[in-house]
């Protein structure tokens, strides 16, 4: 389970083998939330706007970056 990037206890990962549609996982130590990369939308779990804030923001200045690494752990030939 890659750990992306991590501020403090909360992480930013990506499952190699995952089902579509491409997203990232934020996880935090009361909570687990899935991300769509293309929309950076929470498509799964919850958690407190504050809590995900940070990770989101991140996320948006290095969406390309998390698209390819999607493509590098999920879309294998």
């Amino acid at each position: 389970m890659p750990t992306i990037q991590r501020f403090g206890a909360v992480s930013v990962r990506i499952y190699p083998d995952d089902r579509d549609p491409p997203h990232f996982h934020i996880v935090g130590p009361d909570f687990r939330v899935k991300v769509r990369i293309s929309d950076l939308t929470v498509i799964a779990g919850e958690a407190r706007p504050a809590q995900i804030a940070e990770m989101v923001a991140w996320a948006d200045a290095h969406r390309e970056f998390l698209a390819l690494k999607w493509v590098e752990l999920n879309e294998r030939g």
